[in-house]
């Protein structure tokens, strides 16, 4: 998976250097992996990629579908370090991110959790939804981002990160159970505003992902999720449909041999539960996809 070619020369050589300096523990060894889909857009990884070397964590920040998730896997396995996913949610405290006490060989030991197996082993943490934590929750990561680079355990001792630790923080703006990160947070990130995906950066990854898409399919997919997200930002529908991993879902049942139709009413219509914009998606799926296409029809 070539995604930096196109990236300046001390770019791919600063990358190289790194991942000869800092090494994977053999027990974190399984936590290394490919992504399934490359992150296509060159600015943006020229800037998060700068910003973590120069040992910065950073805020990705942007709507539904702009793939944050897939640049923070595509950046930990160009930097070659283990990946930690750490969902914030209404039940994510302290504990969560730090570990908690459990018996072991007849004694009291603190079974670590992801923040602290992050900075134990040099690892990449991912802060998902991070505008959904706690205040105890967010309270904990402040020393972990700031130059200090110390984590605080409670009744055992603190701990420095491994100089190749690094944390992604990703954010989306309006959803249930969202607010606004305070300025003390905000200020240990650098912080990119990712793109939507453009026509182009559509047609990369739908063929990346099928080869064997024929031109005028892959057309009418792409224009298809370029209309919703029209509408999506016409405010004519939500973002629920809005969902790149569901297309390419469908697309993937297609190949299967399920019918188009059926399949495109899973990964997309589907997603929004209220009638009338069910109804709203539909038309704009008719008018891109002819009722009577078959697998043959879209796939070579």
């Amino acid at each position: 998976m070539d995604i930096i070619s196109n990236l300046p020369e001390w770019i791919q050589k600063d990358l190289e250097d790194f991942r000869r300096e800092h090494t994977v523990d053999d027990a974190m060894q399984y936590r290394l992996a490919e992504p399934q889909i490359p992150y296509f857009g060159d600015e943006v990884l020229t800037m998060a990629i700068a910003a973590l070397l120069q040992g910065e964590n950073i805020l990705l920040s942007g709507s539904k579908a702009t793939g944050k998730n897939i640049l923070a896997e595509n950046l930990a396995y160009l930097f070659g370090r283990p990946l930690y996913n750490i969902s914030f949610h209404v039940n994510t405290d302290a504990s969560s991110l730090i570990g908690t006490d459990t018996f072991k060989d007849q004694e009291v030991q603190l079974r670590h959790g992801p923040v602290y197996q992050c900075a134990l082993y040099g690892g990449f943490g991912v802060l998902d939804e991070i505008n959904m934590a706690k205040n105890e929750a967010a309270a904990v990561l402040h020393a972990v981002l700031d130059q200090r680079r110390i984590l605080e355990v409670p009744g055992y001792d603190k701990v420095s990160l491994d100089p190749a630790a690094r944390f992604i923080a990703t954010m989306n703006y309006g959803y249930a159970g969202t607010k606004e990160l305070n300025e003390a947070l905000v200020s240990r990130f650098l912080v990119i505003d990712m793109p939507e995906p453009d026509k182009e950066t559509l047609e990369r990854i739908i063929r990346y992902r099928f080869p064997d898409i024929r031109p005028e399919a892959l057309v009418q997919f792409v224009g298809l999720f370029l209309d919703l997200q029209k509408k999506a930002a016409n405010g004519e529908i939500t973002t629920k449909v809005l969902d790149l991993r569901g297309m390419l879902s469908a697309l993937g049942t297609i190949r299967a041999g399920l019918a188009p139709e059926l399949a495109v009413r899973m990964g997309i219509t589907n997603k929004t539960f209220d009638l009338f914009e069910k109804e709203l998606v539909n038309d704009v799926v008719m008018t891109r996809l002819p009722a009577s296409w078959t697998r043959e029809d879209i796939f070579a």
